[in-house]
């Protein structure tokens, strides 16, 4: 059921920005008490390693006290939403619509809408339940969530993207900001590259996004994933790599052209089975 938030229901952090909302329709539960609220955004077109990456990185976060915050469009949104649901954490969707599902944006994620409130997560609009989307729409919900949440982490956008105008706004709420690096040629990377460039953390795992959260590390006890589990390609990483090497000897010996080799060689970074150090690649296990 569609409900108004009371005042003293809005998250704390929210209260904080120079415009909060003058209402919140909410369905759903709330945020959890105690729980970190992060904010997950990035293309809608998205590439495979930016969905891989996405649901590595959530995926790690399984059994930690967060909340995925997102706004249920299509690209990393949605992929955000069901990396969370997945593995059990919650989920919050700020669609740039009201609620009532004759409306919500995009239609063809009502269905998403329903599965986030069934598993314990919830829907947040500032808008009447029966507005329609509008341009003018999307970035007043994204300083919501921007302002709702400790961090926001970009996983792929173009330099001019709305994907920006949140990191954007965190940054001037003074919230932390995380960018996730992506293949040098690719032109969804240059957004994460030039925060990472303005100061925003390099996230290459779910160790980095705890601390960028206040959490704790996990590095001493890190979790081992089936290496059946990993595409041929990142195999053909794993299996040269029974002897460390140099990036470049390692991208040479896998026979992939360098963007693609780079590409995956950053998801096994971020999935924690490699670590490059003092200009050396190694296995972590």
């Amino acid at each position: 059921m569609i409900r108004a938030l009371s005042p003293d229901e809005y998250p704390e952090l929210l209260k904080e920005i120079p415009e909060p909302p003058k209402q919140l329709r909410y369905e759903g539960s709330l945020p959890r008490e105690g729980n970190k609220l992060l904010a997950v955004v990035g293309s809608r077109k998205y590439s495979a390693y930016a969905r891989e990456a996405c649901e590595a990185l959530i995926g790690g976060l399984a059994g930690e006290p967060v909340t995925i915050v997102s706004g249920l469009a299509l690209g990393i949104d949605s992929i955000a939403h069901r990396a969370a649901m997945r593995v059990g954490l919650q989920t919050i969707a700020l669609p740039g619509s009201g609620l009532d599902r004759k409306v919500i944006h995009p239609r063809s994620h009502a269905g998403l809408a329903d599965e986030i409130v069934e598993n314990g997560g919830g829907l947040m609009s500032e808008y009447d339940d029966t507005m329609p989307a509008g341009v003018w729409a999307f970035p007043r919900r994204n300083r919501i969530m921007a302002g709702m949440c400790h961090a926001t982490l970009v996983i792929e956008a173009e330099k001019r993207s709305g994907t920006l105008i949140t990191s954007r706004l965190a940054t001037e709420y003074n919230r932390e900001v995380g960018a996730v690096p992506g293949p040098l040629h690719s032109s969804t990377s240059e957004g994460p590259h030039m925060l990472i460039r303005l100061g925003a953390a390099l996230i290459r795992d779910h160790n980095d996004l705890l601390e960028l959260l206040g959490l704790k590390r996990r590095d001493e006890t890190p979790t081992l994933m089936d290496i059946e589990d990993l595409t041929n390609e990142e195999k053909i990483f794993i299996k040269i790599l029974d002897n460390p090497c140099s990036r470049d000897k390692l991208i040479r010996k896998s026979k992939l052209d360098t963007g693609t080799a780079s590409a995956i060689l950053s998801l096994l970074e971020i999935k924690g089975l490699i670590t490059e150090n003092m200009g050396e690649v190694r296995k972590t296990f």
